[in-house]
């Protein structure tokens, strides 16, 4: 019994078949004997259980989660963050439904009840299994609960499963303190820890222990970054007064050590390594980036826990259905949703400068803060090609986006916004040709719509950054239609515990154990990977643009610009950037310039800060405090 529980894989095409588990009768108790008797009961009822936990994943976006079968249009967590934009929408969601996860939530947790109250009954199972299982229970309760903490604050804490009854006032829980919410996250953390498995197998789809530490670390720097920026964005209300809402700083130097000691039990004890940590070349380094995310299941030194896709068209997601360009869309519709911005690949060093983020210079002044469009009083440096000017950037870079004039899927991406004709006459984002010297030459790079990837106001398919999204999608042709994406979702791996160890140890100067050497040496462990070959100095600034470039797209953006409080000082009226390949006609043979710019089509965005606490639904019947200015 004990090894087929340690083998369960969490197949999404069994969770589709067993959602209603807990809907049969009887509905308020399980029968346990029967559920539990066998290796495949146990195994249909995590399934339902991994089924609905909160992972932020592919199929997660402003309609919530498991959204893969449906019209998000693209609209992605990176999209509301500076990191990309969408092709065709611009605009941040509410708080009152931007990434909302109530009701479901509490649903999870009555399951998660009945579990850890049903398993100490259970007489097929052994005292091992009992315990294990309880531990895998912690876990997916503290999973469930920092994902409620991290959107609404302090919130009910509902240990044991309710049962019906005619006094309805009687079952209504009220919030604890957000401080409480913290606490009892990580303190199921501990409980998971206690006796989940610590072996680890190709198979990374369940909770082990070191799962629960990288849990536990995540939710951690979570809460020291509240604690020591909550004054940068303060609030005011009975959510406020009464604890609900908000964290003392004194709090925060507790809540950073604690990440601490996680991580540093992952990196110590837990045997992860980087993936292929020592590329011998820059190009070695891009490929084995994109190796990871192309298959996680390849890269098991790294990976500590994944979310599975198997099934193609009942079970998959729809990435690669959204965000291939257009010209390797396979078919799909609406592709190219998922632009990266200028702000974005401004951020990435050159190896020639390390240590130092690398704006991309367009003009022979450098001025690389004028956003106003093509200047003829300028002077424009020329280039060969339209990726000529990315070159001696990180190869992180060339692995996450399709740079202009790229090749991917046996394709030379066009991203072209235009052309500078021969008398000087400007002709940007606007769709025509012109006939130089017997060549006819288009704005957009070819003639028709298809052959192009960028600019074009075309069914919102075209880029309008001047990048493209390459990070997750699959080389191979995918089908056309929404959930064939197969690609694991990779949701705990070990660059990102030492990039939280680092931040920790930064925000909190924390000295003991050497801790200023060891978190130097992980976010250059990290570069390395990345291609670097000189160490750079252990700074915040230094740390915070690693992160930013490590884990681009997983997701962790849109909460690292919460956690921190800086949502609202990125976006005050903030129009994102982009970057314009235009061949220039003034020369020949014709070279290409580039024109840094607004974003077309961009009104200008800003984040309230009451958005940094998600609306809480049905006070009115549930009688619970709301949060501050809703």
């Amino acid at each position: 019994m004990k090894a087929s529980i340690f083998k369960l894989v969490v197949l999404f095409v069994l969770v589709s078949g067993c959602r209603n588990v807990l809907d049969l009768k009887p509905l308020d108790k399980l029968d346990s004997e029967s559920l539990f008797a066998t290796p495949e009961g146990v195994r249909v009822y995590l399934a339902n259980l991994y089924g609905q936990l909160p992972i932020e994943d592919f199929s997660f976006g402003r309609l919530g989660f498991n959204t893969a079968n449906q019209n998000t249009a693209g609209i992605a967590p990176a999209t509301q963050t500076d990191d990309a934009a969408n092709s065709e929408f611009s605009h941040l969601l509410d708080g009152g439904g931007n990434f909302q996860w109530w009701d479901p939530g509490y649903k999870l947790i009555r399951d998660i009840n009945l579990l850890l109250e049903t398993i100490p009954t259970v007489t097929s199972l052994n005292d091992d299994d009992k315990a294990t299982l309880l531990s895998e229970g912690h876990f997916l309760r503290a999973y469930t609960y920092f994902a409620l903490v991290k959107r609404y604050g302090g919130v009910p804490l509902i240990t044991s499963v309710q049962q019906y009854t005619p006094d309805v006032e009687s079952l209504k829980v009220p919030r604890s303190t957000e401080k409480e919410t913290w606490d009892f996250v990580l303190a199921e953390c501990d409980a998971a820890i206690d006796h989940l498995p610590p072996s680890r197998t190709a198979d990374n789809r369940r909770a082990t222990k070191w799962v629960a530490y990288a849990l536990k670390s995540r939710a951690a720097l979570h809460a020291a970054s509240l604690a020591k920026y909550w004054s940068k964005a303060p609030l005011s209300g009975a959510a406020v007064s009464q604890g609900l809402v908000g964290l003392d700083a004194s709090l925060a130097g507790h809540y950073y050590e604690v990440c601490i000691e996680a991580s540093q039990t992952i990196m110590e004890e837990g045997g992860f390594a980087l993936h292929k940590p020592t590329p011998g070349s820059t190009e070695e380094a891009t490929a084995n980036y994109m190796e990871l995310f192309q298959n996680p299941n390849g890269a098991v030194s790294e990976v500590l826990f994944t979310k599975g896709y198997t099934n193609p068209g009942s079970s998959g997601h729809s990435y690669d259905f959204w965000f291939n360009p257009n010209q390797t869309s396979d078919g799909a519709p609406h592709p190219g949703r998922m632009n990266p911005t200028l702000d974005f690949v401004d951020l990435f060093e050159r190896y020639s400068n390390p240590g130092q983020r690398a704006p991309i210079v367009t003009t022979a002044d450098g001025n690389v803060n004028d956003y106003n469009g093509f200047n003829p009083n300028k002077t424009y440096l020329r280039f060969d090609t339209p990726y000529d000017i990315f070159k001696d950037k990180d190869a992180r870079l060339w692995a996450t986006v399709v740079l202009p004039g790229t090749e991917w899927k046996g394709k030379t991406i066009v991203i072209q916004g235009g052309y500078i004709l021969p008398d000087g006459t400007p002709k940007i984002e606007t769709k025509e040709s012109t006939v130089v010297n017997g060549v006819t030459y288009y704005t957009y790079g070819a003639a028709d719509w298809t052959n192009y990837s960028g600019f074009e106001v075309y069914l919102g398919n075209m880029t309008r950054t001047g990048f493209s999204f390459k990070k997750f999608l699959s080389p191979n042709p995918v089908p056309p239609n929404l959930t064939y994406s197969t690609t694991d979702w990779i949701e705990f791996r070990y660059a990102e515990i030492l990039l939280n160890y680092a931040e920790a140890v930064l925000e909190s100067n924390y000295t003991a154990n050497d801790a200023q050497v060891k978190a130097k040496n992980a976010i250059n462990a990290i570069r390395r990977r990345g291609g670097h070959t000189v160490d750079i100095d252990l700074t915040l600034e230094n740390v915070l643009r690693e992160r930013r470039v490590e884990l681009a797209f997983e997701n962790k953006r849109y909460w690292d610009l919460i956690r921190r409080r800086e949502y609202h000082e990125k976006f005050n009226n903030t129009i994102r950037k982009a970057l314009v390949p235009v061949l220039d006609l003034r020369v020949s043979p014709a070279k290409y310039i580039f024109i840094r710019k607004n974003l077309s089509r961009e009104n200008p965005l800003t984040f309230p800060t009451n958005f940094y606490y998600v609306h809480i639904p049905g006070v009115g019947a549930n009688g619970l405090v709301q949060n501050p200015q809703y």
